[in-house]
């Protein structure tokens, strides 16, 4: 990071982002991005990458111990601008929340990040389907811990679905065979509502049915592997879906077949 033409990390593009930097560092930055294609296009990716961690992750949130964790970030060095004053203190205290949540040696410094690397940003369903992958990949059993909701609960919970996406979901159309259902939640992926249907699998632990509205047109089912999960996706004119987990791949296929299936008819 010492010359100019340094390519800067995602760490480094995100500290631009939230106004974390230096002057002297946010305008090197900015004229590599000025000067560099690629690295402006990741700059774009980044700012875009604004699905709601503290959301998805409220349970973990809520059990979190707060008194130690207020002072251990305390003793954390911050710097203030007016710009990144209020973006950096929400981020310190989720972060911080999480790793005292999550104590299953899960890196945190990919929910820093909110991205999966390597992904084009101009491949909208790429794209989300990687910033999908990037926060699925830090749940662990004990994320969905708990008794799974009744049938009522479901539909309430997917009713709250409905509106924003435009779709009628209900409890059988999502249901996964010998997985349980464990919350549906709306979330936001580049302005634009996403839905997150979490399950546990008894044997391979978290998974996830992630609908989005999309226009990019119909997809035929496809199978790819993301931070070490097994993805089938597909889209319509209207939506794109993905399910995501650590089941075997022609599992995977099998139960993304299925509910593609009874969210067609």
């Amino acid at each position: 990071m010492s010359t100019k033409h340094t390519i800067p990390s995602d760490e480094d593009l995100t500290a631009f982002i939230d106004g974390e930097l230096t002057p002297e560092e946010a305008a090197r930055i900015e004229a590599i991005v000025n000067e560099d294609e690629s690295t402006a296009e990741r700059l774009e990716f980044l700012a875009r990458a604004n699905l709601p961690f503290e959301q998805a992750f409220a349970p973990l949130l809520a059990e979190a111990p707060r008194e130690k964790l207020q002072a251990m970030l305390a003793a954390i060095p911050v710097q203030q601008s007016a710009k990144s004053g209020p973006v950096f203190t929400t981020r310190r205290r989720f972060l911080g929340a999480l790793a005292a949540s999550l104590v299953a040696g899960i890196a945190i410094d990919r929910a820093v990040i909110g991205i999966g690397r390597g992904f084009s940003a101009k491949d909208e369903n790429s794209e989300w389907r990687a910033v999908v992958a990037d926060y699925i990949s830090l749940y662990t059993a004990e994320t969905l811990a708990g008794p799974a909701p009744g049938r009522e609960d479901q539909a309430a919970q997917l009713a709250g679905l409905d509106e924003k996406l435009g779709l009628s979901l209900s409890p059988e159309a999502v249901s996964l065979p010998g997985i349980d259902f464990k919350r549906a939640l709306l979330l936001q992926y580049d302005g634009k509502p996403l839905a997150q249907i979490a399950y546990l699998d008894p044997e391979t632990g978290p998974m996830a049915l992630c609908i989005v509205k999309s226009d990019a047109g119909s997809k035929a089912p496809d199978l790819e592997s993301r931070k070490g999960l097994n993805v089938i996706y597909w889209a319509n004119e209207t939506h794109a879906f993905m399910l995501i987990g650590r089941i075997p791949a022609d599992r995977m296929k099998e139960l993304g077949e299925d509910v593609r299936g009874r969210l067609s008819a």
